[in-house]
């Protein structure tokens, strides 16, 4: 009797979706800021530099060509930089609205472990997409090794979103 891991869609409920929605948003105005300063970064740094230069000696330690290069070369890698990760993480949250769409996957308890620490309970579980699951209390007594679970999480973000 082999364990085998099943899998299917459903649309999104709409709290998911609000939930999705706000994390979109939330992502958005982080990236956002992370390149406002990273933006603020490209042109000071080339700034303090020219002043090193000049505490050095060095002739036309301001000089507008070095001042802009090195503006335009720290601004071209810290756009590369945010552009990469949010096109990778906001995209596919993007794609999880768009499609409203949540996957549902029966998974097996491999093993239960207690946080007397945090007083928390969780499954070990064998999923591709999830490897353990905090559950409640009542659930951790009532189940037990080799029992199936059923967890949600969207389709292409792969945000866990409950267990049943």
């Amino acid at each position: 009797m082999g364990l085998e891991l099943e899998r299917h869609t459903e649309p999104l409920e709409t709290e998911e979706l609000a939930f999705l929605e706000k994390k979109e948003a939330k992502g958005k105005k982080m990236y956002y800021r992370v390149y406002q300063i990273l933006m603020v970064f490209s042109f000071v740094v080339p700034y303090v530099a020219a002043w090193y230069r000049v505490a050095d000696g060095a002739p036309n330690a301001f000089s507008y060509a070095k001042f802009f290069v090195s503006a335009g070369i720290l601004l071209v890698i810290s756009s590369i930089s945010v552009y990469v990760p949010y096109r990778y993480d906001i995209k596919k949250v993007q794609l999880d609205i768009v499609h409203k769409t949540k996957t549902i996957e029966k998974s097996h308890v491999t093993r239960k472990v207690y946080f007397p620490s945090q007083n928390t309970y969780f499954f070990y579980i064998d999923s591709k997409t999830k490897m353990s699951i905090e559950v409640s209390g009542e659930d951790f007594n009532r189940m037990k090794e080799g029992d199936e679970v059923c967890i949600e999480y969207t389709t292409h973000s792969k945000e866990y979103l409950g267990y049943f």
